[in-house]
C-alpha cells in the first residue's frame, strides 16, 4: 500500500515537472515572438563562405513575424548571389527600407524589384529626390512682369509640382520625420550636417523588445550619437545597435569619442558594427566592450531573444542556417 502511494506521488511529481516544463516552453516561444534576426546579406567583410564580399551593405531583418529587407548593397548580381547563398527568398518580405541614396545602399534595386516588384519600401523623402518627392507650386520666387513665355507654366504652376522617381512604378512611402509604421517597428529620420553629405536625409530603425530598442542603420551619416539619441525618446533603453557607423576615416581622437559615447553615456548593451564603421574603429570598440561586442560580418545572424529580462544575442557564421525558412 505504501508503495502504491508512493507510486501515485511519484506519477503527480512527474506531472507537475511535466506541467512546469510545459509552462516554460510557452513562456519562450511567447518571449520568441517580440526576438529580432538580423542576417547580413551584404558587407564587405566576413568569414570565409559562399557569398561574395563587396563595398555596401543589405541585411534580412525577421520580427514579430515580419521580413524587412534593409538597405539592397550595392550590385544586384551579387546581392542576387547572395540571397541565394543564404536561402534568403527576397520574393517574400512584408516591407523595405533604404536608409538613403547612396549607390552601395540602393544599388541592388534591379534584382529586388525583379524578384518583388510591388513590395512597398520606405525610402528619405527629399527635395526632387531620386525616390521622387513632391514640393508646392509655390515654393520659388515669381515676377509678374515677365512675358508668359518666360514664366514657369506660363505663370500658374500646379498647386503641387511633382518630381520623378528613378523607379517610377516601385510603390515608395517618403518618410521626413520619426514615425512608428507598424507595431514596435520605428523608422527614423534625420538630416546630415557633416561636409560631403550636407542635407543628406538617412533612414535608420527601431525595433521595440522586453530589453530595450534594437538599432539597425546604414551609415550613420546624420552622426551616430545623433540617431542613438533620436532613437532613445522611443526607449532610453538601447539594447543594440548593428550597422554602419561611417567612422571609416575618422581620426583616433574622433573614433575614442564616439566610442566613449556610446558605451558610457548612452550606455548601448551590445554593439554589432559593420560596413562604413571602419577597421580601427572595429578594433576601439571591441576594447570598450568586451563580450558585448558582437561580430557582424557579411553571412552572420544576430538573434536577439526578447524573453522578458533575458535578452540573448547570438552571432552564427553556418552559411546552411542563414535565413533559413521558418
Amino acid at each position: 500500500m505504501a508503495r502504491q502511494a508512493h507510486s501515485r506521488s511519484f506519477t503527480w511529481v512527474l506531472i507537475f515537472v511535466s506541467l512546469c516544463n510545459a509552462s516554460a516552453s510557452i513562456a519562450t516561444e511567447s518571449g520568441d515572438a517580440s526576438a529580432v534576426r538580423v542576417s547580413i546579406l551584404y558587407d564587405a567583410f566576413g568569414k570565409a563562405s559562399g557569398l561574395t564580399k563587396d563595398w555596401g551593405y543589405a541585411d534580412l531583418i525577421e520580427y514579430r513575424g515580419q521580413r524587412i529587407l534593409f538597405d539592397t548593397g550595392n550590385n544586384p548580381d551579387i546581392l542576387a548571389k547572395n540571397a541565394q547563398a543564404s536561402r534568403v527568398d527576397l520574393s517574400r518580405l512584408d516591407l523595405v527600407i533604404l536608409s538613403h541614396r547612396h549607390a552601395d545602399h540602393m544599388g541592388g534595386m534591379e534584382y529586388l524589384l525583379a524578384v518583388n516588384p510591388k513590395v512597398k519600401i520606405y525610402a528619405p523623402k527629399e527635395n526632387f529626390g531620386v525616390y521622387g518627392s513632391s514640393l508646392p507650386g509655390t515654393f520659388y520666387r515669381r515676377d509678374e512682369s515677365l512675358p508668359a513665355e518666360q514664366r514657369y507654366y506660363d505663370g500658374s504652376p500646379p498647386a503641387t509640382m511633382v518630381s520623378g522617381s528613378a523607379w517610377p512604378r516601385v510603390h515608395f512611402e517618403l518618410i521626413d520625420s520619426a514615425v512608428e509604421i507598424s507595431p514596435g517597428v520605428h523608422v527614423i529620420s534625420l538630416v546630415s550636417d557633416k561636409p560631403g553629405t550636407l542635407e543628406l536625409r538617412e533612414l535608420s530603425l527601431g525595433l521595440e523588445t522586453p530589453d530595450g530598442l534594437v538599432l539597425v542603420v546604414g551609415c550613420s551619416h546624420p552622426g551616430i550619437e545623433n540617431i542613438v539619441q533620436a532613437a532613445a525618446s522611443i526607449d532610453h533603453r538601447i539594447h543594440l545597435v548593428t550597422g554602419g557607423l561611417h567612422l571609416v576615416t575618422a581620426n583616433d581622437a574622433d573614433i575614442a569619442r564616439t566610442v566613449t559615447s556610446l558605451h558610457e553615456t548612452w550606455k548601448v548593451e551590445y554593439i554589432a558594427p559593420g560596413h562604413c564603421t571602419g577597421e580601427p574603429t572595429f578594433a576601439a570598440l571591441r576594447k570598450a566592450f568586451g563580450d558585448h561586442y558582437l561580430y557582424a560580418g557579411l553571412g552572420t545572424r544576430l538573434t536577439v531573444a526578447g524573453i522578458p529580462s533575458v535578452a540573448t544575442i547570438k552571432a552564427a557564421t553556418n552559411e546552411g542556417e542563414l535565413g533559413a525558412q521558418r
